[in-house]
């Protein structure tokens, strides 16, 4: 029944062509400039021609292939424009699709998980998917209650896929790391091979679900979808349309950005704090704009799907962060050093210049300083080139900050949110949401204090 296992073969072959694509490629550059062309031409030349074969490979590809594709996706906009520009289409297109998965297996799944009769659940069922994603595929239907559902089916094999994938990338991360400036290629890569059999598990995928559906189900703002029905390898769930978030990058008007950037950044600072849940795959083929907001139905809501991938925070974000932050915006460096390295972030074998933290850092949370803030893709690139380059003090100083375990699914997704924000273009008032849902980011109010007892 498994297509996966029987195309392992090819979808080796297909990952390991990539660094021998890479390393002819560097031959063709190394011509090029012994015919006298300029090595920053080549160079550029070389990283455009990399993308468009990491990103075709990787959109032809379902597992682990796809899921780093998704996950590198939101980066897109601190790469250089002449190198961004050429396969952005290709990067959207993975954010939304891959190839699908043929009717018969997708109806055997659904015997072998829902019983023989499994058409009688519903009262209608497209065999076209609507969506296809790293694990598995969404279906169009109709329960037999009367609503309207997705229908999610994982692929089978989907794990083996996936682990063998991303064994594989790894293996060659050095290569792809020169692709997103700044980022560490191989740590994301770790990231998504520990989050495997989460992420197969549609019973804590349900669980999620079910816990955002619960607590924004009077939401004015955003809009989850509620569980229907969950078993293994398959999770019904309640439909909704909309507007796909890649589609308001191409082509959504400015009203429409900012609104969806607006209301993505709530949802990620709110999450946490009224859920315990941090969703952390922010890539925006998860989210869909709706039309009737708080202000009719010229206004939009957020759609959040997919809940398969989560960071459980009991008592939502770690406060340090909230207080770094408000300590970053009022030039307490001595502050934030000793708070840095309470946490883990400076290694205790490591000193460092306290200002100079407070330099590298205060770029990085210019958002936060003002009012609204502009995100694009000019200023992500901006960061990505400063931290990037070998020879800038921001680089020396973060090759010796460390990420503590604790807090690496909580940065990849705030950076992955912010990547989107730029992809958007969106003008969003974040300290708002930072004051409104962050802990320890506002001051702490002091305590009334007791009326003197009287003589």
């Amino acid at each position: 029944m498994s297509d996966l296992p029987r195309k392992a073969v090819t979808r080796t072959a297909k990952l390991a062509a990539l660094p021998l694509g890479f390393a002819g490629r560097a031959t063709w550059g190394l011509g090029k400039r012994i015919v006298g062309e300029s090595a920053e031409l080549v160079g550029r030349e070389l990283q455009q021609r990399t993308a468009e074969q990491l990103f075709k490979v990787l959109g032809e590809l379902k597992g682990g292939a796809m899921k780093f594709g998704q996950a590198l996706s939101v980066f897109e906009s601190a790469l250089p424009e002449e190198v961004a520009g050429p396969y952005r289409a290709a990067l959207t297109k993975l954010q939304e699709a891959a190839p699908p998965m043929p009717t018969r297996t997708v109806h055997g799944v659904l015997e072998e998980r829902l019983g023989e009769g499994w058409q009688e659940l519903f009262l209608e069922f497209e065999d076209k998917p609507s969506a296809a994603a790293s694990i598995g595929q969404v279906h169009r239907g109709v329960w037999h209650d009367g609503r309207e559902v997705a229908v999610k089916v994982q692929y089978p094999g989907a794990g083996e896929a996936l682990l063998s994938d991303l064994n594989q990338l790894s293996r060659f991360a050095r290569l792809l790391g020169p692709l997103i400036p700044g980022m560490d290629v191989k740590p994301l890569i770790t990231e998504l091979k520990d989050r495997v059999s989460e992420e197969l598990d549609y019973g804590l995928e349900a669980q999620a679900q079910r816990a955002h559906a619960e607590e924004f189900a009077d939401d004015p703002d955003v809009v989850v979808p509620d569980v229907v029905h969950q078993c293994e390898q398959v999770l019904v769930t309640e439909w909704m349309d909309g507007v796909p978030l890649s589609e308001v990058i191409s082509d959504g008007t400015e009203q429409q950005r900012d609104r969806a950037g607006q209301l993505l950044a709530r949802f990620l600072f709110s999450g946490p704090a009224r859920t315990g849940l941090l969703h952390a795959d922010p890539h925006p083929g998860n989210f869909r704009l709706l039309p009737g907001g708080p202000e009719g139905e010229d206004d939009w809501r957020l759609g959040v799907l997919d809940f398969g991938t989560v960071d459980r925070l009991p008592g939502g974000l770690p406060e340090p962060i909230g207080e770094a932050l408000r300590m970053t915006l009022d030039g307490e460096a001595e502050a934030v050093y000793e708070m840095l390295c309470a946490e883990g972030f400076v290694k205790e074998s490591i000193e460092l210049d306290p200002d100079a933290v407070l330099d590298y850092l205060l770029p990085i949370i210019e958002p936060a300083q003002v009012g609204e803030f502009t995100f694009t893709r000019g200023w992500m690139r901006g960061q990505a080139a400063r931290i990037a380059d070998p020879r800038s003090p921001a680089y020396q100083l973060a090759k010796r900050l460390n990420l503590p375990p604790a807090y690496l699914l909580i940065h990849r997704v705030t950076l992955s949110t912010i990547g989107v924000l730029c992809q958007l273009g969106a003008t969003v008032r974040l300290r708002e949401e930072l004051e409104e849902w962050l802990p320890g980011f506002l001051p702490e109010e002091p305590a009334a204090r007791e009326p003197a007892a009287p003589a």
